[in-house]
């Protein structure tokens, strides 16, 4: 059986690498391999006759170092890192270091030969004693990076930087030992376009210096831009708790969270962290989801009810039993799922890759014509020199090999902090296509719970007698109506009287005695007929105006008389109405599917303003209902939560599974939605399809901009200076860019 694998990679400078690697893993029999530059990791799929080592050996023999990530302890709580403080970086740190010391020696090179009046006798020396180390160890890492890449037979970004660097320092040298520049009394001028000044060769030190600087720069920047790309996916690994108090043999003891396995009872103090996930076995409490589901609004829980792990408990003590802990957890979940769709690879990315696969090659052989053909034109040895240089340096298309994976990195991290889980960047281009979306009515549009929504007194009874009874006589009752009322008195009136007498009627009714009262409680039909309850004319009519309106009427009985009517339902969610109407401003034509009658079905689209529907579907048919529309040649979305969502949820063009579902469920589907609610549906192809536009924006700057400038380098209107400083800035640009997603806002703020 095939095993996956994340690698860790280390050396990789730029997207020609991460396109080396990919290669030399997936020519390895029945290897499929994904490498990502932004992210620094490979996602492998391995055979059974390939090992983990095997893999690492592949990428090692390549030139770059790899190992199995770390398993990663559960960490939180710890001041640092709810700040968002990041841990040091040695790479950065050294880069840092290069970046000051370079600059700070390169600043006077480039003052003097942009500066004539600073130009003092030999000060071209001094150029060359404060340059050369700018290029030997400021520039080392391009130097190392174009040597181990030469050894393999390759040629990367690093080989035009190194070049380019190395050709203006060796273009220097030979000005000054062989060509005059050397003597002193030499000056020169500061041109944005390259100008042969003389019979003397003019020096390339502040080229060579600057060039580096700049590109030291946008390294250092990109890298720290991917720093805080990542932050969404680290803040997740820093959510949990660190230690627990778990109640073992009666006794309260306070342990770390890796002593905690499933079954253990925990107590959760209010403002505390709530361990793992679980069900609450004692109290009841408010719980605030925000830090996983971004839903800000806290939710009541008491015995029964399922937390999740990370979250805060707001309100009273709970006691809380595990049910998943470690990797099985919710919060480990979010993060395995974001992680793998910040490692994949967009359609759009592949074609980006494949340009960066053979542009190395291509921009040495115009760098190798351009001076070829200035030589022949011109005979000018310097300007044919400059304008080579400057194709070598503004060439590098790292820009193009950020454009994507950047984007991908901030897009899925801000969804995963507002509760929302793209599987994989393929996903993306599926939300721009999109239509038509289905929606399962109950446990998506509706809250799946059945609620009561009126009472209607008769007989003399007031609405909270009415209630006080038949609530009593339901507390008994295991059916999901009589909960309802049951629950509904309870938290409206307080402890219920016990009930004697008690039976029920299979989806009939119920009866027992209350205070000494025989109450009956069922089918308006079944009352009349087995109890010859007379219905009053008043009762008929409120009976009629709600069941056409779909709802569900408990006629109740006291004494033989009717005493009122009890109207339940399946409640619409808050904000499906607003979320129905993002959706059409999305492009969306939203379609009710549902198991129910289509009364019911009518009177829930009614209230939410749906149009379509589609009712009475068996749960084998909605797959069906789901290809019919595609048939028509609508490309389909659908939201759902059951098992029975499942199939339909794979067979649509998107699906979206409410995260307050079944796993089988989020399985099937292409995003999650954590909190559970059709806002995060709009939320979710907001963001995708900004996502993707920016990735689209960052592609075509990076193209136009190789496309635009290399003409000008080759034609000698590029100073290699500014070619440089250019350079650096257009892979600043993409990754700065794509950090405007994070101030993404979801529609439920």
């Amino acid at each position: 059986m095939a095993a996956e694998i994340d690698l860790e990679i280390e050396g990789m400078t730029c997207a020609s690498c991460a396109m080396r690697i990919e290669k030399k893993l997936n020519k390895v029999p029945g290897v499929q391999a994904t490498v990502n530059y932004a992210t620094e990791k490979a996602h492998v799929v391995l055979p059974p006759d390939v090992s983990i080592q095997d893999a690492i050996a592949v990428v090692e023999a390549t030139g770059y170092q790899a190992h199995a990530p770390e398993p990663e302890t559960p960490r939180g709580g710890d001041a640092s890192a709810e700040a968002g403080e990041q841990p040091a970086d040695p790479a950065l740190a050294e880069l840092r270091q290069r970046l000051v010391v370079s600059t700070i020696l390169t600043i006077p090179v480039v003052l003097m030969a942009m500066i004539p009046p600073l130009q003092f006798t030999y000060w071209q020396w001094a150029s060359l004693t404060l340059a050369a180390p700018v290029v030997v160890w400021g520039a080392l890492p391009f130097h190392r990076a174009a040597w181990v890449n030469l050894k393999h037979g390759a040629a990367t970004m690093d080989t035009l930087i190194s070049l380019g660097v190395l050709a203006a320092f060796l273009w220097s040298l030979y000005a000054l030992f062989l060509g005059g520049a050397g003597e002193p009394g030499m000056t020169m001028t500061f041109s944005l376009v390259p100008q042969h000044s003389g019979d003397t060769p003019e020096i390339y030190l502040e080229v060579a210096s600057a060039v580096t600087v700049f590109i030291m720069l946008g390294r250092y920047l990109e890298a720290r831009a991917k720093n805080r790309s990542g932050e969404a996916l680290r803040a997740l690994a820093t959510l949990g708790a660190k230690e627990v108090s778990v109640l073992r043999d009666g006794v309260e003891q306070r342990v770390p969270i890796e002593q905690l396995v499933v079954g253990d009872a925990f107590v959760v103090r209010p403002g505390e962290k709530i361990a793992t996930d679980g069900v609450v076995v004692e109290g009841a409490s408010a719980v605030d989801n925000s830090l996983v589901t971004g839903e800000t609004v806290p939710v009541e829980v008491g015995v029964g009810d399922e937390v999740i792990g990370a979250t805060v408990n707001a309100g009273g003590r709970l006691v809380v039993q595990a049910t998943r802990i470690g990797s099985d957890t919710q919060l480990a979940r979010i993060a395995q799922m974001v992680e793998r769709a910040q490692s994949g690879k967009a359609p759009v990315q592949r074609l980006a890759d494949r340009v960066s696969g053979i542009f190395v090659p291509i921009v040495i052989g115009l760098s190798l014509v351009t001076l070829v053909a200035w030589l022949i034109v011109t005979g000018d040895a310097q300007m044919a020199f400059t304008a080579a240089v400057a194709v070598l340096i503004i060439a590098c298309p790292c820009a193009l090999g950020l454009a994507t994976p950047t984007a991908l990195v901030v897009g899925t991290g801000r969804g995963a902090q507002l509760g929302i889980l793209i599987k994989g960047p393929e996903i993306l281009e599926s939300t721009r296509q999109v239509d038509t979306i289905v929606l399962d009515k109950t446990g998506t549009v509706t809250t799946g719970h059945m609620a009561v929504t009126e009472v209607h007194p008769s007989g003399g009874l007031s609405a909270e007698d009415l209630l006080r009874l038949a609530g009593a006589v339901e507390a008994a009752s295991e059916h999901p109506i009589g909960r309802a009322i049951a629950d509904h008195s309870r938290s409206s009136l307080g402890a219920l009287p016990g009930v004697e007498s008690f039976q029920s009627f299979g989806g009939r009714g119920v009866e027992g005695v209350v205070d000494g009262r025989a109450v009956v409680a069922g089918r308006p039909a079944w009352l009349s007929a087995e109890w010859a309850v007379e219905e009053p004319a008043d009762l008929a009519r409120l009976r009629s105006e709600s069941e056409a309106k779909g709802r569900t009427v408990i006629a109740v009985a006291v004494d033989g008389a009717a005493a009122g009517l009890v109207v339940v339902s399946d409640t619409v969610k808050p904000d499906s109405a607003a979320a129905i109407e993002a959706l059409r401003g999305l492009g969306l034509e939203p379609v009710l599917l549902t198991g129910d009658h289509e009364r019911v079905a009518r009177a829930v689209a009614d209230e939410v303003g749906i149009t379509e529907i589609i009712a009475d579907v068996l749960p084998e048919q909605k797959v069906s209902a789901v290809i019919d529309l595609q048939t028509a040649g609508r490309t389909v979305a659908m939201a759902g939560d059951g098992v029975n969502d499942a199939a339909a949820l794979a067979q649509a063009d998107l699906g979206m599974a409410m995260g307050t579902g079944t796993d089988v469920a989020i399985e099937a589907a292409d995003i999650t939605l954590v909190r559970g609610d059709l806002l995060a549906a709009a939320d979710a192809v907001r963001l995708s399809r900004r996502t993707l536009g920016t990735i689209k924006g960052n592609l075509f700057w990076a193209f136009a901009y190789n496309v635009a400038a290399i003409p000008l380098a080759m034609l000698g209107l590029l100073n290699p200076m500014l070619a440089g400083a250019a350079m650096a800035f257009s892979s600043v640009f993409v990754v700065t860019n794509s950090l405007r997603l994070r101030r993404f806002r979801s529609l439920a703020a």
